[in-house]
């Protein structure tokens, strides 16, 4: 077997690996060498334009979860047991003219004024095109969706390391949103909750395999 085919094999028994772990071995921590590793590739996830609209809160505080239990019921379970916790905020303030984005231009992709000037002016007609200058949250849906390919990334990267992960969309976002706000953690607005994870070990096997669709039935070639 090639390199390359032992890589494509490896991929692919990381997604067979991976499941929507439902209880989490709790005497079972992860390295913090191996979480960092999981939060770089979320960190080097792609975007839209390149603008990262994206915040990890990595909650550990027992106090903390505990308050979240209370709003999350679909991670009720998942934050008593699991080693590491995430939700994982999306920026709303990230229009063509706003503060953030031309110092993101400038500070982190370091562009030139005059590249500058070129981007903004293509991403005040791309927002206007797909309506994102509608109201805040055409904006927020957009930076969230983008979370979703970070979280995807983090979550393989994981099942690559023998690390289980379960996403969680099952909180109640007013509630959580007010917790966040009221601990300082959305910088005045300017970040809104958009996803939850949960990172550890499983505690048991699934107790059933993997089941999808066949390519046959997903993919049509034009």
């Amino acid at each position: 077997m090639t390199e390359k085919a032992k890589k494509k094999q490896e991929i692919l028994d990381a997604f067979q690996f991976r499941h929507a772990t439902k209880e989490y071995d709790n005497s079972k921590k992860i390295t913090d060498e191996d979480f960092n590793f999981i939060l770089e590739t979320g960190r080097l996830s792609p975007s839209s334009f390149g603008f990262e609209p994206w915040k990890f809160l990595i909650v550990q505080s027992s106090d903390f979860r505990e308050k979240l239990m209370k709003l999350a019921s679909g991670a009720e379970q998942k934050l008593s047991g699991a080693s590491h916790f995430v939700i994982i905020l999306a920026r709303v303030d990230v229009q063509y003219d706003s503060e953030y984005v031309a110092n993101h231009l400038k500070t982190v992709q370091q562009m030139p004024d005059e590249v500058t000037n070129m981007i903004l002016k293509g991403l005040k007609l791309f927002q206007e095109n797909f309506w994102q200058l509608t109201n805040d949250r055409s904006l927020f849906d957009w930076s969230s969706k983008q979370t979703y390919i970070a979280l995807a990334n983090m979550m393989t990267a994981a099942a690559q390391i023998g690390i289980d992960s379960t996403p969680i969309e099952g909180f109640i976002y007013k509630d959580v949103y007010n917790l966040l706000e009221s601990e300082g953690l959305l910088e005045e607005g300017r970040y809104k909750p958009s996803v939850m994870a949960a990172f550890g070990y499983r505690k048991k096997e699934p107790n059933r395999l993997k089941a999808r669709k066949s390519l046959n039935e997903i993919v049509e070639w034009l």
